[in-house]
């Protein structure tokens, strides 16, 4: 069994998403105002339009009506101009969507190099894709994607050393390629599976059983799907959903009263069994899990939409036929709980509780109160990363300076081995059945793909099991290197660069600076075949783990949260600076990059450093700090960000947000704004009202487009679109470094 300290904040998942696909080298003006109504597909000029970097011709944005809306937060006036922006239904908003998406594709077009990028980037990603196996019995499941599939597909064979068998290709889900597969759980007897679709990229899943033997889907459907798990045990499942959503607002509507079922194998949805809701705190998250050897349900309840952080834990007993909960921890408060797994009728939970860092104890239920839990595993002075039982042991994942360390422990907390990783790097999984002899891992680094491992617990060994082979690509051509540098309050934060062997210190590198620095995310050292693109044209690769992660525990993800966020600003700014005054690069050749809450920072970092960058890439990014709580999951953001419902926490939003904090006459970095009609995590709103008044204000000689794909969502909806979307943005990125590919 596999478990890590509960994350059910969805946003923070777009560091892995947009790693996983490449899209990253896997992701909020004042004043009322009053405007003539104007066609929203029209691209005559404005004040603001200015000449392209790198091009004659001066660009024309689509003219952007304005309205009179303002709002009033704690005696502050704030207009919002572009509120109807918001309006996901509206024919104007789609004429103005149709016309942004003209005038940036026409400027990608132009860039002489897009195409040949392209098809390197395509060549660099064609090559087998392979996930660690699961054991059920004496079966083994694993995906495999032959190099360009737009998915990925699920294979099983008898035995590790068996033939392959097609259990399930998503590729034939949709004809284009934009229906995913989401969730993938097989059962404890490997009989069967649910699998739940995602369609254009949307976080809303339908769920279907499949027949392993048969590999037949059989007529169970659940639909309203979202964050949820898939808890087996006896005939069906537990799983979380949400009721029905209003009609045409399926992909903002605010999503509440989160609901737990029992899903009996065979039946209809309509019969399921509701196991657990709160009518009275609608933002919360109920989630259920089921031990491995299915005796107990767990229940993990969270509410950050009041600002805390951890969660509450209950338990049912099935074997005993429990129909109500007991708690563990009852009230939710700002720590955090996990059960790993049960040790006969105890429990083994991971906590931060009174442990920032994270430690094991071994609950009784019998004796609840906590004098009586009793300390498995205390904390350490890296924080925990994650724990996983398998054969009758307990495995930990710590971080020492953002790098996996592995080790392997006795149920009673005594330390038997550490598990050696090839180098300076992250690595997961370690975790399995009961009865299992061996389990997988797999590593990965800046400049080594994931490789899959097979660690023998009896002996103690790790064998390589499966290792990708990339064309074209030498690790030894490309050098990884951690560096620590100050913020500007003195805190040392650590960053990785990844470039080619033999780089000159001279202050005229092209580089790509990247973070993410929110929600407990760990920007882990990652492998991406697509950035080998940048690092083979002498780009610099630097990724900075600044506060507000979880690279050095709790602390330092609550060192930049709520009244505290400007440290995050401020450590990615300094991160800049180490760059310059180390004559890696200058602020003419030094570009950024984020996704999600990372796209939040650069479009902050931009408005108060404007200076600094000479290319700016928001992705999907949070940009309105005072209206995000109102659309899809928002509210449970509260927990980080705070919200503008609160006097002291709207002044310190209203200071950063990326919408609120753009300077009219303002000379910006070459910008490129990507979102998605599908994304319902972070609602294209955010982008859409970022990239209008960007536009308008901007002066200077530097383009601000915005890119809006359609049937995707908040990462890519498959390959395709991930090459597509990684092209425009290495190219748009190149050209206006003033790099021309070799």
């Amino acid at each position: 069994m596999r478990r890590t300290f509960p994350n059910l904040l969805l946003l923070a998942l777009i560091s892995l998403v947009l790693s996983a696909l490449s899209l990253s080298p896997f992701a909020p003006l004042t004043g009322a105002q009053s405007g003539q109504k104007m066609p929203a597909a029209a691209t005559t000029p404005s004040s603001a339009d200015t000449p392209t970097s790198g091009a004659a011709a001066r660009l024309s944005y689509p003219a952007a009506r304005k309205i009179d809306h303002v709002d009033n937060y704690h005696g502050t006036v704030v207009a919002d101009p572009y509120r109807w922006l918001e309006e996901d239904n509206s024919a104007e908003r789609a004429a103005w969507v149709e016309a942004e998406n003209k005038v940036t594709f026409a400027y990608l077009e132009k860039i002489p190099f897009r195409g040949q990028l392209g098809a390197r980037l395509e060549k660099l990603y064609n090559y087998p894709k392979y996930t660690a196996p699961a054991r059920r019995g004496e079966h083994f499941f694993f995906t495999k994607n032959d190099g360009l599939q737009n998915q990925s597909v699920w294979y099983v064979q008898k035995g590790i050393d068996g033939t392959p068998e097609v259990l399930i290709d998503p590729n034939k889900f949709s004809a284009d390629g934009t229906s995913r597969l989401g969730t993938f759980s097989l059962s404890k007897d490997g009989k069967m599976a649910v699998y739940g679709i995602s369609k254009g990229g949307s976080d809303w899943q339908e769920y279907f059983v499949l027949d392993i033997s048969a590999k037949k889907t059989q007529t169970d459907k659940l639909e309203w799907v979202k964050v949820s798990s898939v808890a087996w045990t006896g005939d069906g499942f537990f799983y979380s959903r949400y009721p029905a959503p209003e009609k045409g607002k399926e992909l903002t509507s605010k999503n509440e009263n989160h609901q737990v079922f029992f899903h009996k194998l065979g039946t209809a949805q309509a019969e399921d069994e509701l196991v657990y809701e709160d009518k009275v705190n609608t933002e919360r998250f109920h989630i259920v899990g089921t031990t491995d050897d299915e005796r107990f349900a767990i229940l993990t309840i969270s509410d950050r939409s009041t600002g805390k952080k951890g969660n509450a834990v209950f338990f049912r007993d099935l074997a005993k036929g429990d129909k109500t909960f007991t708690s563990i921890v009852a009230d939710i408060g700002d720590d955090s709980y996990g059960v790993i797994d049960n040790v006969g009728d105890k429990f083994l939970i991971e906590t931060d509780h009174n442990a920032p860092n994270g430690r094991i104890f071994l609950f009784d239920p019998k004796n609840p109160d906590e004098k009586n839990w009793k300390e498995v595993i205390p904390e350490r002075p890296v924080p925990l990363q994650g724990a996983g039982t398998a054969g009758g042991k307990l495995f930990l994942t710590y971080l020492q300076d953002v790098a996996t360390r592995a080790y392997v422990y006795s149920f009673d907390g005594k330390l038997e081995n550490e598990i050696k990783m090839p180098g300076l790097g992250a690595a997961f999984g370690l975790g399995g059945r009961p009865d299992d002899k061996f389990v997988f891992y797999t590593f990965a680094s800046f400049n080594f793909p994931p490789t899959i491992y097979k660690y023998d617990i009896a002996t103690r060994k790790s064998t390589l099991f499966r290792q990708p082979e990339i064309p074209g690509f030498l690790a030894a051509d490309y050098e990884t290197k951690q560096v620590f540098y100050n913020s500007k309050d003195g805190t040392r934060v650590p960053m990785f660069l990844v470039y080619k062997k033999g780089l000159k210190l001279d202050g005229n590198n092209p580089t790509l600076l990247y973070g993410y620095g929110g929600f407990n995310v760990v920007q882990s050292p990652s492998f991406s075949s697509l950035r080998m693109a940048l690092l083979e044209q002498g780009v610099v690769y630097a990724s900075a783990n600044m506060r507000g992660g979880g690279e050095y525990g709790e602390k330092w993800h609550e060192a930049g949260t709520k009244l505290k966020k400007q440290n995050v600003f401020d450590d990615f700014i300094a991160a800049a600076e180490y760059l310059i005054a180390n004559k890696y690069t200058s602020s003419q050749k030094l570009a950024i990059q984020g996704g999600s809450n990372g796209g939040l920072l650069v479009g902050a970092v931009m408005n108060q450093r404007p200076e600094l960058f000479k290319v700016a890439i928001p992705q999907v990014g949070v940009m309105d700090m005072l209206r995000f709580h109102k659309f899809t999951i928002g509210s449970n953001w509260v927990a980080d960000y705070g919200s503008s419902d609160n006097p002291d926490e709207f002044k310190a939003l209203y200071a950063y947000s990326p919408l609120h904090n753009i300077k009219a006459g303002g000379k910006y970095p070459a910008t490129l704004i990507t979102t998605a009609d599908h994304d319902d995590r972070v609602v294209p709103a955010h982008s859409f009202k970022y990239a209008a008044t960007l536009q308008l204000a901007q002066v200077g000689e530097a383009p601000v487009l915005i890119r809006i794909d359609t049937k995707s969502g908040h990462g890519a909806s498959n390959t395709k679109k991930a090459i597509e979307t990684t092209a425009d943005i290495y190219s748009f990125i190149l050209y206006n470094l003033g790099v021309t590919p070799k």
